[in-house]
């Protein structure tokens, strides 16, 4: 039997399925369209600071595997070995000990600066692409990132206009220290979470404050929700920041300490209204902070090849006074004459220049006694201080008087701190001071805006960057990129890459890295408690046939090779756990060094272009 009643037919019941998707499509795109059309402003600002990152360091992007830092090229090898081994975590091979190198100790990955977060956050572009373009990424990435997110931080927080926010986060994010230290230093210009944390401190302020400010004093009670929410976030984010560089989280908790006495100093109504509530917040904080990091920092400083000291001198990282009226060489109008007031151009962390500190002092002046405008000048004159090191010099000669560093001798872990690196610090503190003084001008009217604006763009001009200079660099050899290590060693053996890799010289850790560190190795370059008594240094001490290889690509002489050195050469060989030697047909000095392993371990075996011999 059928029925007389139509039935529908598939296409009819197609398109109202497609009708029905569409009704319930167009509401979201449309909210979507409006909140971009609501942070259009924001996104034009974030688009600004990522083209300006991408041509600092367009020198990376067409090669990011065969081109380098020209500046610091050591550096960004070690960066591009921690960026692999970290990406093992997504492999389920990965631990604080990694055993990749410095074989057969390994490296206490908490004791390094190597950037744990990022490197997991960025796995699968490392094990995709490989580490250098990871590297060139976060380079790239961490410049865009701290501008917005200081930007974010002043148009939300501090209410200013968009233009001034935008001035401020470029300072804070293309400043010449911020600049210099993207010559290899990941952990330190990964700033972007250190706004988030003022953001928190700031939220945890207000929240402990109780009502708005209009609010009668004696109705003003803490928000208990908010004081809860922002300690869990600022635990949050702290530690997360300790996995991406511990230095920026000191340096940020230094200077929000100044500020903080600062504050109470000049606004005891605020001190004796927030004071308990903030403090217990705190300690909330840093009581959830500590369960988290707890174990990974006694890993750090008691685990296995763990630091209890620090590796630089504070006298020979300590800044020149003469340095911060200076223009950084890595600025558009700068030039190689004031280099010598620093260590290297990884640290022109001080070369802010004479009319930026001019005007910054104008504008706070202009200001007035704000709590916030005298707690950000309290922090730039104490960081500043600090990073003079522990005797002031100028122009490059001691001049005997002690600098306020000097006071930290002895504290432990913060006097390994590295004094020229307090003056980092300084830019987003002069930044929030100009951001406010250009808000105050753009609600303003007539002369004293103009000169205002005016004063402060021709201060930023001597501190407007230019590209970073790079270079090509040698090729890995096809031995490694083609996977033929694997017929001298199973994947998490120890191959031994000849000559080795050492502090001064790191590229042979560039093979693990293009390998996926699928291959310990043993030295190389890294911080660990190889000095005297166990103390901080760089590298471990050489074994004799190490030192001997090393001294012939050095030299290109052969040495005379004798059963002592035969069983030596045994002997280091069993003590790394090496599987196989190997050197590379283009290594310098390669046929003395060739012959010279020949006469060590016995005839070799040639493959595309390395030898290797089995040990």
């Amino acid at each position: 039997m059928t029925s007389p009643a139509p039935t529908a037919r598939d296409d009819d019941v197609a398109q109202r399925t497609l009708h029905t998707i569409e009704a319930v499509r167009l509401p979201r795109m449309s909210r979507l369209a409006r909140a971009a059309a609501r942070h259009r402003g924001d996104l034009v600002v974030g688009l600004f600071f990522t083209a300006l990152a991408g041509w600092l360091t367009h020198g990376l992007w067409p090669d990011p595997t065969g081109r380098t830092l020209s500046l610091n090229p050591d550096d960004q090898i070690l960066y591009e070995w921690f960026l692999t081994v970290d990406a093992r975590a997504l492999l389920g091979d990965f631990g604080l000990l990694t055993d990749r190198l410095n074989a057969p100790a390994g490296v206490n990955l908490m004791a390094n600066t190597s950037v744990i977060a990022l490197g997991m956050l960025f796995a699968p572009v490392t094990l995709l692409f490989g580490a250098p373009v990871t590297f060139a990424l976060l380079t790239a990435g961490n410049l865009a990132g701290t501008a917005t997110a200081w930007y974010l931080l002043f148009s939300r927080t501090l209410r200013a206009h968009r233009p001034a926010a935008a001035l401020g986060g470029a300072l804070c994010g293309f400043g010449p220290g911020i600049v210099s230290q993207t010559n290899g230093h990941l952990h330190m210009t990964a700033q972007w979470l250190l706004p988030v944390i003022v953001w928190l401190v700031v939220r945890l302020l207000r929240a402990a404050a109780g009502g708005p400010p209009g609010t009668a004093a004696g109705n003003r009670r803490p928000d208990r929700r908010r004081l809860v929410t922002s300690a869990v976030g600022l635990a949050a984010a702290v530690s997360v920041q300790v996995f991406i560089g511990e230095e920026v989280l000191f340096l940020g908790a230094v200077t929000l300490l100044v500020m903080a006495v600062t504050v109470i100093a000049v606004d005891r109504d605020l001190a004796r209204r927030a004071l308990p509530a903030f403090a217990g917040g705190t300690a909330l904080a840093t009581g959830l902070a500590l369960a988290v990091l707890a174990h990974p920092l006694w890993f750090q400083f008691a685990g296995p090849q763990g630091l209890a000291d620090g590796l630089f001198s504070p006298h020979y990282f300590a800044a020149d006074l003469r340095s911060w009226s200076a223009i950084s060489p890595l600025a558009l109008v700068g030039n190689d004459r004031s280099a010598g007031l620093t260590t290297g151009p990884a640290e022109y962390n001080t070369f802010l220049g004479w009319p930026l500190l001019l005007v910054t002092a104008g504008c706070a002046l202009w200001l007035g006694r704000r709590p916030l405008v005298l707690a950000c000048a309290a922090g730039i004159l104490v960081m500043g201080a600090l990073s003079l090191g522990p005797e002031i010099v100028y122009g490059g000669e001691g001049t005997g008087v002690p600098g306020p560093y000097a006071l930290l001798a002895g504290l432990p872990v913060v006097d390994g701190a590295l004094p020229m690196r307090f003056a980092l610090a300084v830019p987003p503190l002069a930044a929030t001071i100009l951001v406010l003084a250009v808000d105050r001008a753009l609600r303003a009217a007539g002369r004293p805006r103009r000169l205002m604006l005016a004063a402060v763009g021709v201060a930023l001009v001597p501190v407007v960057p230019a590209p970073l200079p790079t270079a090509q660099r040698t090729p890995v050899p096809e031995f490694i990129t083609g996977g033929h290590w694997r017929a001298c060693v199973a994947p998490g053996g120890v191959l031994v890459p000849v000559p080795l890799a050492t502090p001064r010289e790191p590229g042979p850790m560039r093979w693990a890295t293009a390998a996926g560190a699928g291959f310990g190795m043993p030295e190389g370059f890294f911080i660990g408690p190889h000095g005297r008594d166990g103390t901080a240094a760089m590298g471990a001490a050489p074994r004799p046939t190490s030192a001997l290889l090393a001294e012939v690509s050095a030299s290109g002489l052969r040495p005379v090779v004798g059963e002592e050195q035969r069983r030596q050469a045994e002997a280091d060989a069993r003590h790394w756990g090496a599987s196989c030697v190997a050197l590379a047909v283009a290594t310098p000095h390669a046929d003395s060094l060739r012959l010279t392993l020949e006469a060590l371990y016995g005839p070799s075996t040639r493959m595309a272009d390395a030898w290797f011999w089995r040990v």
